[in-house]
């Protein structure tokens, strides 16, 4: 039954991730209104952060109960972060022979993400002193 219950708990947070995702890089990309897909780098640097504060913060200070983390973690941030498009815009950046652009794209998307990652385990630690 716990396990019917969960399945549940991730396809909810999975629509309501896969929503946003669409809400939040399309809000972006149409803003900046750049040939560069800002959006999605947007939305996985967003995931990075949540997920890095999430973990340490409500599951590990909290003692959250697992319908939280199969909500939130795997359902939501499962939905929103997106880098299977991630890998199809850097693939198509560089068949279109766009390297720079590639280049910028995958080193920026990864430390962006580390670096945001890192600071909601940072914030997270700080709040909980």
């Amino acid at each position: 039954m716990l396990s019917i219950v969960l399945w549940l708990w991730v396809a909810l947070g999975g629509a309501i991730g896969a929503v946003s995702r669409y809400l939040v890089a399309g809000y972006v990309q149409k803003t900046a209104g750049l040939a560069f897909p800002l959006g999605t780098m947007t939305v996985n640097v967003l995931g990075s952060f949540i997920i890095g504060f999430f973990i340490q913060y409500v599951l590990e200070y909290l003692a959250t109960p697992p319908q939280v983390r199969a909500l939130v973690v795997v359902g939501f941030l499962g939905a929103f972060t997106t880098f299977s498009s991630f890998s199809y815009e850097t693939v198509s950046l560089l068949i279109e022979g766009e390297w720079l652009k590639a280049l910028i794209y995958v080193l920026g998307t990864n430390l962006l993400c580390f670096a945001a990652t890192f600071l909601g385990i940072a914030l997270a630690r700080a709040i909980t002193l």
